[in-house]
Parts: structure tokens; C-alpha cells; sequence
């Protein structure tokens, strides 16, 4: 199957992603080898495909949206939640030197991996539960959570270095949901609505009395504006 013709302009002109270093990592990252052979003629379509296993693959614009607001540099340590087909990650490799990403699905992970490894990207990706992180490479000065999730993963949080930058989508799978970006400067939180969106639900069995303790904590950091938005 030849290559399908990239847009003349990728990626779009989109007037709110203004970071260059964000729109020269889609321009360079080849979307269509992260999607099934047989969807490769929409790969360079602003939308999001499914990937199998009940997974896709992410919009383009939210992906460069997503990943302008983590503030990345070439020096920052970044964690993605969610695997998938390998697309994220490698962006975010174009712009940071050190990617690790964790994916719930064996075959998935295993995919992506040897994908990114051929394509040159030097991510590692593991099999486990997202939701607790990766603690023995904290703390993170980025994480990114590709799925959507009902609260927020306290060992997510306290694995943010002081001024760290988490992106996460939360709400009810099917329903509503909102894209938030949760910052970390000198160990408070503080919280902002990017946009509404729309992700397959993150797969996680972390929950414990611990967990619900952690998250009480964090609902008082990050003020009743946001507790009040009920998911």
C-alpha cells in the first residue's frame, strides 16, 4: 500500500495551537503508520479511529492541544497514561528526550513498542495499571492520561515534581466530559478547563480506602470550582 498523501499544510492551521515545537512534532511524526492498514487513506483526516480492543487513536488537534499544555522542553521527564497505537508517545518524543508510557493492554503495549522502536523513538513502554504511575521513575515533570477517567489518580499527582503539569480527561464514559490541566507549583494544585471532549474510559482496578483518602485531599487542593463539577 503507497504512503497517503500528507495535506499540503500539516497539520492544520489550527488558530489556538501556537507552540512551533508542538506543530513541527505532528508534521514530523507519520500518523499513518499508527493506524490499521486498511484506515491509512484518513490518517492525515482530523479525527479520531479506532485501533481495536475498544481503544482509538486520538484527534490530532486534541493531541496537539493536549500535549502544548504540558510546556514541554527537549529536558522534560514525561509520563503517558495510555499507550494505544504509539501516537502520542511519539510526538511527545519529538519534543523530550525522556518518554515512558504505560499501556493496560498487553498486545497493545507490545505493538506500540516495537512500532516506536522501528520508527526510532526511544520510549518505553510497559504493561500495567496506569492509574499508579510509575513511581520508580518519579517524579515526572509531565504526565498526560490519553483516557478518560472518573477522578484523579492521587499516585498521578504525587508523582509530579514541584511546578510538574498533569493533562487528563474526566467524566463519565459516554457522557460528559472536560479536559483539565492540574499544575503542581511548590507542592499546591491548581486547576484549569481546556475544552470538552470526548475519550474511551481509562482501564484501571485501583481503588482502595488509601486512594479515597488521597483523593479527599486533592479535591481540597484544587478548590470547590472544580469539585463542584460532578463527573
Amino acid at each position: 500500500m503507497t504512503e497517503p498523501l500528507r495535506p499540503k499544510t500539516w497539520p492544520p492551521d489550527w488558530p489556538d495551537i501556537t507552540d512551533p515545537a508542538v506543530r513541527a512534532a505532528l508534521a514530523a511524526v507519520p500518523r499513518h503508520l499508527f493506524v490499521p492498514p486498511a484506515q491509512r487513506a484518513d490518517a492525515y483526516v482530523d479525527i479520531a479511529m479506532p485501533i481495536g480492543h475498544g481503544q482509538t487513536i486520538s484527534q490530532p488537534y486534541i493531541v496537539a492541544l493536549m500535549t502544548q499544555a504540558l510546556s514541554l522542553t527537549a529536558e522534560s521527564r514525561v509520563l503517558e497514561i495510555g499507550t494505544g497505537s504509539g501516537y502520542q508517545a511519539a510526538v511527545l518524543a519529538e519534543i523530550s528526550r525522556d518518554v515512558w508510557s504505560i499501556e493496560t493492554l498487553p498486545e497493545l503495549a507490545e505493538q506500540a513498542a516495537a512500532r516506536l522502536h522501528a520508527l526510532g523513538y526511544p520510549v518505553e513502554v510497559r504493561t500495567g495499571d496506569g492509574c499508579l504511575g510509575w513511581p520508580e521513575l518519579a517524579p515526572f515533570d509531565a504526565v498526560i492520561v490519553t483516557a478518560v477517567a472518573q477522578e484523579v489518580p492521587p499516585e498521578l499527582v504525587a508523582q509530579l515534581a514541584d511546578g510538574g503539569r498533569l493533562v487528563i480527561p474526566l467524566g463519565e464514559p459516554g457522557g460528559d466530559q472536560r479536559l483539565w490541566l492540574i499544575e503542581k507549583p511548590a507542592g499546591d494544585l491548581t486547576v484549569r478547563c481546556l475544552a470538552d471532549v470526548r475519550f474511551v474510559p481509562l482501564i484501571t482496578s485501583c481503588h482502595t480506602a488509601a486512594t479515597d483518602q488521597a483523593l479527599a485531599a486533592i479535591r481540597r487542593q484544587l478548590g470547590e470550582s472544580f469539585a463542584s463539577w460532578r463527573f
